[in-house]
C-alpha cells in the first residue's frame, strides 16, 4: 500500500507540469518510433549502417513537425488519466498532419536516401507509440487509485497546513482512510525539509497559493488545533485562495473534551472564521452558582437553550428541568443529555411560556434555584409580517410569566436571554425583546429575593434562523447565495460562547443589569458568504452572490448598547455590565401593556398587528417601526 501511495504522490507532483512533460515524452516517442520504423524496414543488419549521414537532421525536423502539429491540435492540454477515443482521434490527426508535411518536405528537398517506406510507416508507428504511453499511464493511475481507495474509489490528495503533533497523529489516520498526503506546510523554519511519517515539509504556509507546491492536491487540510484564532483564520484565508475544498481537524476544545479525535476531519464551521480568541470566563464562580442546584431552562430544545443545557450539565446541578414546547426538540436534547450525563436527573416537560398556570405549577413543584429563559421567537422577517401579536405574547408576556413564576417559587436567579436587536429596535422582534428586558427590570423592586438579569449578545453562528445554515444549504444546492445588502454588518459569536456568557451572567449579575460581550469588530455578511463559498471549493462564478434587498425591519448594522445606557466594568475580561436607563414611567407603561395582553389573551385588538405595534411604541419609546 505504501508503494502505491508513493506512485500516486509522484504522479500528482508531475501533474502541474503536464503540458511541458507531454511535449517532451511525445518527442521521445516520435524519435523512438522513427528508429523502430528503420528497424522494421531494413532489419537488424542494416537499420543503422544504411542510414544517410543527414538522417539526424531529418529526425530533428520530424520531431519539430510533430510538436507543432500537437500544439495546433491542443494535444498537450489533455489529461492522460482520462485518455479515451477522443484523445486517439487528436493523435491520429496530429500524426497524419505531421507525417504528410514531413514526407512532402523530405521529398521536396530531394533527400532520396531516406526510404519512402520509412516516411510512410512512421506516422502509423508513432500513433501506436503515442497511444501506448497514454494507455500505460492511465492503467498505472487507475491501479494506484484502486489500491489506495478501493474499487471505484476516488483518490483524495491533501496538502496539510501544520506540521506539529496534530499533523503527526492525523497522517496515520488519513492513510488508513485512503488519503494521499502530498506534503505539509508549516511556518517553523526548523521543520523545512523534514519528513513526518514519510511526508515532506515543503515550505511555509505562505507557499500554499503556489500551484507547484500543492501539485495534484484535491483538498487542503488545516491541522492547527493549538494555534490562536488569528493564526487559524490566516490559514483558512490562504487555503481559500486555492479554490480547493478545505477541511480541518477538531478544535482544541473539541479534542480536550473528547468530543472528537484529531483524525476525524470536518468541514469548516462558521465559528472557525471569527478570527478572535474565545472569551475566558470565571468557571469557578459559575460552578459555585450551579453545582448542586435545581436549574430550569425554558426553550430547552432550541439552538441556544440546548447548548445552555449542555453547559449547565457540566457544572453538576442536582436537577435540570427541561421546559420546551416542541416535542421533537425536547426528545432530542433529553436523549443527548441522558447519554452524555447519565448521572444527571432530568425533568422533561412539554410547556408553553404563555401558560402562566402551568409555569407556576412547574416552579412550585420543582423549586428551581436558577432559571434561564431562552424561549423566544427570534426570526425578524417572520415576526414582522402577520405575527407581531405572536411575538409580543411569546417574547414579552412569556418572559413576564417565566420571571413571575420563578420569583414566586423563590428562585435565586432569573436570567433573560436578550439580543442586540433590542437596542433602538426597528422591528417587532427587537421591540418585544426590549419590552421583555423592561418587564424583568420592573420585577426587581417587587421581588427583592430574586436577582433578575439579562444577557445581550449579537448573532449566534449556526443558531436556528441565522444566515449560516441558509448559506450552507444554498451552497450545497449550487447557489446562488442570497445576501440582503452589500453593506450589512453583524456582530457574531458562537453558540458555546453565547451559552457561557449566559452562565456568567447568572454568576456575577445583579438585579436590573444586562451583561454585554465585547464582540470585537463586526463582520460583513457578504464577506462571510464569500468565505463559505471559497472554503467549500467553489468560485464566485460557480456560486454567485445575489443581493435581495433589506427586509422589513432589518438594519444595516446592530448595536449592543443604546446611547443612554451606562456601562460598568466586571471582573471578567471582555465583559461589561449595562445598567439600563429607564424613564420615570417605564414601569407603569409595562404594567399597562401586560394588563392589555391579559385582558384579551386570544382575540380582538391584541391580535391586530397595527395595534400591537402601537402598544409597543408606547412602551418602548425608542422603537422606530415602519
Amino acid at each position: 500500500m505504501g508503494f502505491w501511495h508513493r506512485v500516486d504522490r509522484v504522479l500528482a507532483r508531475l501533474r502541474p507540469h503536464r503540458e511541458l512533460l507531454t511535449m517532451a515524452v511525445d518527442a521521445a516517442v516520435v524519435a523512438a518510433c522513427w528508429n523502430i520504423t528503420y528497424l522494421f524496414r531494413l532489419g537488424f543488419e542494416r537499420w543503422i549502417s544504411a542510414r544517410p549521414s543527414y538522417d539526424g537532421w531529418v529526425l530533428l525536423g520530424i520531431v519539430l513537425a510533430y510538436a507543432a502539429a500537437s500544439r495546433l491540435l491542443k494535444v498537450p492540454q489533455s489529461m492522460w488519466r482520462f485518455s479515451g477515443f477522443g484523445e486517439i482521434q487528436r493523435l491520429l490527426l496530429a500524426c497524419v498532419l505531421a507525417g504528410s508535411v514531413s514526407a512532402a518536405v523530405v521529398m521536396g528537398l530531394g533527400l532520396t536516401q531516406v526510404p519512402r517506406a520509412v516516411l510512410a510507416l512512421h506516422p502509423v508507428v508513432a500513433l501506436m507509440g503515442l497511444a501506448v504511453v497514454r494507455i500505460v499511464y492511465r492503467m498505472t493511475y487507475e491501479h494506484a487509485r484502486s489500491r489506495i481507495a478501493g474499487r471505484d474509489g476516488e483518490v483524495r490528495r491533501a496538502i496539510v497546513l501544520g506540521a506539529g503533533e496534530a499533523a503527526r497523529l492525523l497522517l496515520a489516520g488519513l492513510h488508513q482512510q485512503g488519503w494521499v498526503v502530498l506534503g505539509l506546510l508549516d511556518d517553523d523554519r526548523s521543520k523545512l525539509g523534514a519528513r513526518i511519517n514519510g511526508v515532506p515539509v515543503l515550505g511555509p504556509l505562505s507557499a500554499l497559493p503556489d500551484q507547484a507546491r500543492r501539485a495534484g492536491a484535491t483538498h487542503v487540510v488545516v491541522a492547527m488545533p493549538a494555534a490562536t484564532a488569528v493564526q487559524r483564520r490566516r490559514a483558512f484565508d490562504l487555503a481559500a485562495v486555492t479554490g480547493l475544498p478545505v477541511l480541518t481537524v477538531p478544535s482544541a476544545d473539541e479534542l480536550r473534551t473528547g468530543q472528537s479525535r484529531v483524525e476525524r476531519l470536518r468541514d469548516i464551521e462558521p465559528d472557525d472564521l471569527l478570527g478572535r480568541e474565545p472569551v475566558v470566563l470565571d468557571e469557578a464562580g459559575i460552578a459555585q452558582t450551579l453545582n448542586g442546584k435545581c436549574v430550569l431552562v425554558t426553550g430547552a430544545g432550541g439552538s441556544i437553550g440546548s447548548e445552555l443545557c449542555r453547559q449547565v450539565a457540566r457544572f453538576g446541578p442536582a436537577r435540570l428541568v427541561l421546559y420546551e414546547l416542541s416535542e421533537f426538540n425536547l426528545y432530542s436534547i433529553e436523549q443527548e443529555l441522558g447519554e452524555a450525563f447519565p448521572g444527571l436527573e432530568l425533568v422533561r416537560l412539554i410547556g408553553d411560556v404563555k401558560d402562566l398556570a402551568h409555569l407556576r405549577h412547574t416552579c412550585a413543584t420543582w423549586r428551581p434555584q436558577v432559571v434561564f429563559h431562552a424561549a423566544a421567537y427570534k426570526h425578524v422577517p417572520l415576526m414582522e409580517n402577520l405575527n407581531a401579536a405572536a411575538a409580543l405574547r411569546n417574547n414579552t408576556l412569556g418572559t413576564y410569566h417565566a420571571a413571575l413564576a420563578a420569583a414566586e417559587a423563590g428562585a435565586e436567579r432569573f436570567v433573560l436571554i436578550s439580543t442586540d436587536k433590542a437596542v433602538n429596535p426597528t422591528n417587532v422582534m427587537g421591540a418585544t425583546k426590549r419590552a421583555a428586558e423592561m418587564v424583568v427590570s420592573s420585577l426587581v423592586a417587587q421581588h427583592p429575593g430574586t436577582r433578575f438579569m439579562a444577557v445581550r449578545f449579537g448573532n449566534v453562528l449556526g443558531s436556528s434562523g441565522s444566515v449560516i445554515p441558509k448559506f450552507k444549504e444554498q451552497i450545497a444546492r449550487g447557489g446562488p447565495v442570497t445576501v440582503t445588502h452589500p453593506d450589512i454588518i453583524r456582530y457574531f459569536m458562537t453558540i458555546p460562547e453565547a451559552a457561557r456568557l449566559v452562565l456568567q451572567a447568572a454568576a456575577i449579575g445583579e438585579s436590573g443589569q444586562v451583561l454585554v460581550l465585547d464582540m470585537g469588530e463586526p463582520v460583513k455578511i457578504v464577506d462571510l458568504a464569500r468565505d463559505l463559498i471559497r472554503l467549500a471549493g467553489h468560485t464566485l462564478e460557480e456560486i454567485p452572490i445575489v443581493f435581495s434587498g433589506l427586509r422589513p425591519g432589518e438594519k444595516l448594522f446592530e448595536e449592543l448598547l443604546a446611547d443612554a445606557d451606562d456601562t460598568l466594568p466586571t471582573a471578567v475580561p471582555q465583559l461589561r455590565v449595562a445598567r439600563l436607563a429607564a424613564g420615570a414611567h417605564s414601569a407603569g407603561r409595562v404594567d399597562e401593556l401586560l394588563a392589555w395582553l391579559a385582558a384579551a389573551p386570544v382575540a380582538g385588538e391584541s391580535q391586530d398587528d397595527a395595534a400591537v405595534r402601537a402598544r409597543l411604541r408606547a412602551v418602548v419609546v425608542e422603537y422606530a417601526s415602519g
